[in-house]
Order: structure tokens, then sequence, then C-alpha cells
């Protein structure tokens, strides 16, 4: 009987050892797993970190590039350029940067608000060389590279730069809009204390493109101008023959921004831009008189009036205006938003 009873305590005893052999490795491996890991998982944190910094990247990348396509006209090349350097390069081009920092964000706004219109209604298609979407001449913006603006502005350039890359900046992405869609941001230097309706100057009509006061430009440098003629210079350009000591205008006719609308010389009808134009002048405001036998034309304001003034929204910015104020003064019933959504494929 003790013999048996011994026989059986030993093979309990293996048989314990045998179990606990087989079952502590798991065991072990139980303790360390945490709750949220699948069996014989890890997870390594910095692979996790990892991944997650590719998606990210992936995400990035896959956003469309925003770029520009301008036509340099002195150098008949096509460059790409960054939407955000371009508006940075015709900001340059179009405001000088001692001017109030409202006063450049809201032509930093106006920038990219004329090239997403110009760029849309082109629909990516243009008769410019290589398909080019802009000049960098007043036929559209003034644009300037980096490089050429570090010679213009020579020991200046540090300040001037950052001042208007702040503009840029500050107002990334925004553009003005009418009923969805990018308006046609004009502007100009300065006006004669209004600015024009559209239709009176460009024969469309544009809602947002409507006369208002801008009192501010009788400050600007560029209010008054006058220029001399030869009567022979100004019959010339005008087509007509006017007679010494001649009345020089009548039947004048005015536009909602005071400029003229119509007028008689010489016995010939012109519109007020035909004059400005054929002659050179400074705005479609003008005023004549003889002295001796030469003509004075002195005009007020300069440019075509139509959209914001340059010189009215620094007057405004001086006043304590802010761009946005700036810009939906000048523009009428427009509406300030992103713009990212107006480009596909990189194109606007």
């Amino acid at each position: 009987m003790n013999q048996k009873i011994k026989l059986s305590i030993g093979l309990s005893a293996v048989l314990c050892v045998f179990f606990l052999l087989l079952l502590l490795p798991a065991f072990i491996v139980l303790q360390g797993r945490s709750p949220e890991s699948p069996p014989n998982v890890k997870i390594s944190q910095p692979i996790e970190s990892q991944i997650k910094k590719e998606e990210a990247a992936v995400e990035v990348d896959s956003e469309p590039e925003q770029v520009i396509t301008v036509y340099r006209a002195n150098q008949e090349t096509v460059e790409n350029v960054d939407l955000n350097d371009y508006v940075f390069g015709v900001l340059a081009g179009e405001m000088p940067a001692s001017f109030e920092m409202e006063a450049l964000k809201a032509q930093a706004v106006a920038a990219r608000t004329y090239i997403a219109q110009l760029v849309s209604q082109n629909g990516g298609k243009s008769d410019l060389p290589e398909g080019a979407d802009v000049t960098d001449t007043v036929q559209h913006q003034v644009y300037y590279s980096n490089a050429e603006l570090k010679k213009l502005w020579a020991a200046d350039y540090q300040w001037k730069a950052e001042k208007i890359r702040q503009a840029v900046e500050e107002t990334d992405n925004l553009i003005l809009t009418y009923e969805n869609r990018p308006i046609h941001a004009l502007f100009f230097s300065t006006s004669n204390g209004y600015t024009e309706h559209a239709e009176y100057y460009w024969k469309n009509p544009f809602p947002y493109l409507k006369s208002v006061k801008s009192p501010w430009d009788l400050d600007s440098p560029k209010y008054l101008k006058e220029q001399t003629f030869t009567l022979d210079d100004f019959n010339k350009k005008l087509e007509v023959s006017v007679k010494p000591g001649q009345k020089l205008l009548s039947s004048v006719k005015r536009t909602p921004g005071q400029a003229i609308a119509s007028v008689k010389i010489g016995g010939v009808v012109f519109t007020g831009r035909k004059v400005r134009e054929q002659l050179g002048l400074a705005s479609a405001d003008f005023s004549m008189k003889w002295q001796g036998k030469k003509i004075v034309v002195t005009t007020k304001g300069y440019g075509h009036q139509v959209g914001m003034s340059q010189y009215g929204a620094n007057g405004m910015a001086k006043n304590g205006k802010t761009f946005e104020e700036i810009l939906l003064y000048y523009y009428q019933g427009v509406t300030l938003e992103p713009g990212l959504s107006f480009f596909v494929d990189g194109k606007i």
C-alpha cells in the first residue's frame, strides 16, 4: 500500500512539472500584451509614427500646385511661377512698398483675383506664346522676378521684400468673388475724386464696378498733370483741324465718375477715352486752354479710374481702414473668400 502511494505521488509530481513547463511561456506572453494588441503582435511606436508622417506627406503632395505661366516680354520666354511668388512680383511692380500695409494687402488680393479671373475665363487657353496665362506688362499686370527686384531695389531690397512678402502671406489664398466667380479686379493709380462705372470706359457693365467717391486721391502726387502740345501735333494726333484761338472743347458730357463721356473738338465728337488714348493723357478727366500757339491739357487722376484706386486705398489705410474694408468699398457687393477651389490640376 505504501509503495503504491509513493508511486502515485511521484507520477503526480512529474505531471505537474510537465504542465508547468508547457504553460509558463504562454502565461508570460499574455502578461506582457496590452489589451488592445492582437495575439503575438508587437506595436513599434517609431514605425507607427513613421507611417503617419508618410501618410501626411502623401496628403500634402496630392494637392495641386498653384502655378502661373508668365510670358516675359523683354526676354521673349515663358516662365512657370508659383502663385504666391507671382502675386509677390505683381505687388512689387504695381504698388510702392512704402504704402501702408493694409493698402498692400488690398492690392495683393486684387492681383490674385485678377489672375484667377483671367485664367478661369481663358479655360487654360490663351493666344500668348506657348499658351502662357499672362504677360508681365501693363497689358495684364506688371510682374518682376525676385532676381530683377534685387537689382531694382538694390540696398532697399531687404525691407521692401519683407514688407511685400508679409502682405502676400497675410492674405494667402484670398480672392474676391461675385456670384461664386472671381471678379474683374481692375485697379489704377489715382482717381479724380471718383472711380468710374465700368461701362463708361470698358463698354461692358459689371455690378461690382460702380462709381464711388475717392477723396483721398487729392493727396496723390499724380492727381494733377499738365501736357503741352503744338497745334500741329494736336491736330495730327486727333485728326482734326483746329485753328489758332478756336474754342477747344464744346458739347461736353460727363460720366458718373466726372470724367469726359463725350466732347466735340474741331467739329468732331470724341469719347473721353478716345481723346485720352490719342493724346496719351493721364486720364479722361481733362480740360484744355491756349498758351500762345500751343495747347495745354490739364488732367485730374491717373489711369482708367475703374475699380480700386491705389492712392485711394493708401489714404483709407492711413485713416485706419483694413484691407477688407478697402476692397469692399471699391468693389461693390463682392465676397472675400479662399480661392483654392478655383485651381484644378495646377490651373485655376
